[in-house]
Order: C-alpha cells, then sequence, then structure tokens
C-alpha cells in the first residue's frame, strides 16, 4: 500500500528514539518523549491550498523537525507515519 499526499500534506516516518542516555541511563518506555525528527516518505503536489499558492520545499528522503503536536498519526501494515502540513514542519537537516 502507498500513501499519496494532497495539497500541502507530507508523510514522515519518525526516527527512533535513542534507548539510553549519552550518560548510559537506559529509559523506560513512556519516559521516552517521541522525537520531532522524521524523514520524509511522500510528498504532496503543492498548488493552490486555501486560495494561496503552495511551493513544496521538502523532498522524499529528507530528513526534517517538526512541530511537537503537528499531524495526524495513521498506521499501515505494521508501519507507523505522520501525515502533516508543510508548514508544521520548522527545519530540514543537512549533513
Amino acid at each position: 500500500m502507498k500513501l499519496v499526499p494532497l495539497g500541502d500534506k507530507v508523510v514522515l516516518r519518525q526516527l527512533q528514539a535513542e534507548e539510553t542516555t549519552k550518560s548510559g541511563i537506559v529509559l523506560p518506555g513512556q519516559a521516552k518523549e517521541k522525537p520531532q525528527q522524521a524523514e520524509v516518505i511522500a510528498v504532496g503536489p503543492g498548488g493552490m491550498v486555501d486560495g494561496k499558492e503552495i511551493v513544496m520545499q521538502v523532498k522524499v528522503g529528507d530528513r526534517v523537525i517538526y512541530s511537537k503536536y503537528a499531524g495526524t498519526e495513521v498506521k499501515i501494515e505494521e508501519e507507523e507515519y505522520i501525515i502533516v502540513k508543510q508548514s508544521d514542519i520548522v527545519a530540514i537537516i543537512e549533513d
């Protein structure tokens, strides 16, 4: 199955959180906060959204940081994704 976002939507796969802190402390499941870093899996076409011209600035494969409470979480074929508006992405991580 393939997710195809519409308009200014972007499909993200959340990057895995660290299980252990830098000092070696192992974090239990509920103590871990979800990371706000993700990989872009699919990008909508952009275009006219709510009367405004939207140019998509992210592309598939980009690593990004997104707003903490943004998006809609979905689970497809045992894989979890987050669908956000492009405006909920705050930065692209460059190496």
